[in-house]
C-alpha cells in the first residue's frame, strides 16, 4: 500500500474503533465461603455469657460478704473518725479522730484509749470514763470515716483481692487495677463496672478503661471510696 493510500484508510479505522461497543469488564470474583465465614464476627455463646454472669454475681457477693464482716468485727485503727453521742447530753457529742496511740479526747474525760477494740467494747470504754462524772452516762459510737480504706478488686485481674488504700492517700480505679496486677488477657476492659454504696442504695458505674489507657480521657479514671467493688468481666470474644 503507498503512503498516500495509508493516510486515506487511517481516519476509516479510527472510525471504526470508535463505534465499536466497549467490552465489558470481567466480573469481580466471588469470595469464597471460607473467606466469608472468617470475616464474620462470631455470635456470642449463650453458655459464655451465662457463666461470666454467675461469675460476677459471685464475686460481688463476697466482696459485700467482706464489707459486712468488717462493719461487725471492725476494731478501730488510727486516723478512724468517730462519732461519738452522749444521750440527754448534747455538749459532749463530737467527731473524733483516734491518733496514733489508739486514743480518742474528750470532753470531762480527756484521752480514752480505744484503738483495737470493737464499737462496742468502745462505746463500754467511753461510759465507763464519763460514769465519773455522769450518771448512767449511755454513749452511742459511729465510724464517719475509716483511716484504713478497704476496695475490693475482682473478676479479671491477675490477683484479684481486696486492697486498703493507705492513710491520708488516695486511688483511682487505674491504681486500684494496677495494684491487682493488671488484666487478664480476657478481660472486656470496656465493660469495667464500678459498684459503690450510696446512702444505702447499690450504685453501678460503667466504665471503658480504654478511653483511659488509650484515648487519654483522664476524667475517666474516679477517685475510689472504701468498701467500692470494682468488677472485670470477661471478654465473650
Amino acid at each position: 500500500m503507498s503512503r498516500l493510500a495509508a493516510y486515506i484508510a487511517l481516519p476509516s479505522l479510527l472510525l471504526t474503533g470508535a463505534c465499536m461497543p466497549p467490552r465489558p469488564a470481567a466480573p469481580a470474583p466471588a469470595l469464597s465461603a471460607t473467606v466469608a465465614e472468617a470475616e464474620a464476627p462470631a455470635a456470642p455463646d449463650p453458655a459464655r455469657q451465662q457463666a461470666a454472669k454467675a461469675q460476677e454475681a459471685e464475686a460481688v457477693a463476697a466482696a459485700m460478704l467482706q464489707i459486712r464482716r468488717a462493719k461487725t468485727d471492725y476494731r478501730i485503727a488510727p486516723a478512724d473518725l468517730i462519732s461519738v453521742t452522749v444521750y440527754q447530753d448534747p455538749e459532749m457529742n463530737r467527731k473524733v479522730r483516734v491518733n496514733a496511740n489508739g486514743t480518742v479526747s474528750l470532753l470531762l474525760v480527756g484521752a480514752v484509749k480505744i484503738g483495737g477494740m470493737t464499737l462496742l467494747e468502745a462505746q463500754a470504754a467511753i461510759e465507763a470514763k464519763l460514769s465519773k462524772f455522769l450518771v448512767s452516762p449511755q454513749a452511742a459510737l459511729f465510724i464517719e470515716e475509716y483511716g484504713n480504706k478497704t476496695i475490693f478488686v475482682m473478676g479479671e485481674v491477675q490477683k484479684p483481692g481486696s486492697y486498703v488504700i493507705p492513710t491520708e492517700s488516695r486511688m483511682t480505679l487505674l491504681e486500684a487495677i494496677s495494684t491487682a496486677g493488671g488484666f487478664t488477657p480476657i478481660a472486656a476492659q470496656h465493660l469495667t463496672r464500678v459498684l459503690r454504696n450510696v446512702n444505702g442504695a447499690n450504685v453501678t458505674y460503667n466504665i471503658d478503661v480504654r478511653q483511659i489507657t488509650q484515648q487519654g480521657q483522664k476524667d475517666k479514671d474516679m477517685i475510689l471510696e472504701p468498701n467500692d467493688v470494682i468488677f472485670v468481666p470477661q471478654s465473650f470474644f
